[in-house]
């Protein structure tokens, strides 16, 4: 037993409030995910930056927190228009080649050792390679491009939605000039005698998020890099692509190695046309994964996160699969701290309770 106070009726009706409060707080999470969900991944996106404005805070010697928040979404949005600049050319021109070879690879004959011709058979009766072509071509993107956008004038409510998004920007902003206040008013929210124990159960959301937010999104964009960098010195084409796709997987433990199902399709539409062989690609591919992971698992993830690693990775995935299921994206966004919460208050007010009386028994006895 972890307690051993009895359940009267007054306790009772209060533990029914509690459930009653909490499946409803659900319940409109659910209803106004589309609203809410906007302001949470400002908030998250806030939360990230929050070093960066720290740093500036004492780069330039500001006082407040306005300039310091400028300066910084002026010096990421600078950095990403850098980037686009120098890699969409690349990435679009990269587009056009595997096109052109998903639509050689549909109408040719393809003897690799080692693989079965039903496993090309397989792959082109459920994979349209000539229609993947077609929307990877530029001219495609343009056309869809001006397809969103008839569409997007001619539906009031997607415009709705795109407005909706456009506030994420305001809300960043507003959130970063305002985080320490927004920060001080929800620990003044809380009632003085449940103070110890909540911002007990504070910090271990904090650690936790800081373990999996900042110290893994800063792991996750390193590892993008060096997958980037090394299947393009592999030569497979849409390396930067995949490349940011494995470094977003990356954030959830495992993910990452379901880029090995698309890799190995470049690999074997690359050996169509490109005279390469198919294993000798496959395994440079497998050496850039060997690598990658070696640094993240025996250097970066040491070094950056250190030997607190928060939440087992099984638990990660079991809550993001929940929450996810609960509340859709903004469950995802959210699953990390509802769960830390629910662990930490268990033991908190469940574990730690029952053992200190089980500890004040043995010592009367």
């Amino acid at each position: 037993m972890f307690t051993d106070r009895p359940f009267t009726f007054d306790r009772v009706v209060r533990l029914l409030i509690g459930v009653i409060i909490f499946i409803t707080a659900l319940w409109l999470i659910n209803l106004l995910k589309d609203v809410l969900l906007p302001f949470v991944v400002a908030c998250l996106v806030a939360y990230i930056f929050e070093p960066f404005v720290q740093y500036n805070r004492s780069m330039l010697h500001l006082k407040g927190r306005t300039l310091a928040s400028l300066a910084t979404l002026f010096e990421i949005s600078t950095l990403l228009t850098i980037l686009g600049y120098f890699f969409i050319p690349i990435i679009l021109k990269e587009a056009d080649q595997v096109a052109d070879l998903m639509k050689q690879y549909a109408s040719s004959d393809v003897n690799i050792p080692f693989l079965p011709d039903d496993l090309h058979k397989l792959l082109r009766s459920n994979i349209n390679f000539e229609a993947l072509a077609k929307h990877l071509t530029q001219q495609d993107i343009q056309s869809i491009m001006d397809q969103s956008l008839s569409f997007i004038s001619g539906g009031v409510g997607v415009i709705m939605s795109v407005v909706e998004w456009l506030l994420v920007f305001l809300y960043i902003i507003f959130v970063m000039i305002d985080y320490d206040n927004l920060m001080r008013g929800f620990r003044m929210l809380v009632p003085p005698k449940y103070r110890r124990s909540v911002f007990k159960i504070g910090q271990d959301i904090k650690r936790s998020m800081n373990h999996y937010f900042r110290g893994q999104a800063l792991i996750a964009c390193i590892v993008a890099v060096c997958y980037s960098i090394g299947f393009s010195i592999v030569g497979i084409p849409m390396a930067i692509i995949i490349g940011l796709v494995a470094g977003v997987l990356f954030m959830i433990p495992y993910m990452v190695y379901l880029t090995v199902i698309p890799v190995t399709i470049l690999c074997l539409v690359c050996s169509v046309d490109m005279h390469v062989d198919f294993w000798t690609l496959w395994w440079k591919c497998a050496a850039v994964y060997a690598f990658t992971q070696g640094l993240s698992d025996l250097i970066l993830t040491p070094k950056i996160m250190g030997k607190a690693m928060g939440l087992n990775p099984a638990i990660i995935l079991l809550s993001l699969s929940i929450w996810g299921t609960l509340l859709g994206l903004i469950g995802m966004i959210i699953a990390l701290p509802l769960t830390t919460l629910l662990i930490s208050y268990y033991n908190e007010f469940l574990i730690k309770r029952s053992q200190r009386k089980m500890s004040t028994t043995a010592s009367q006895t």
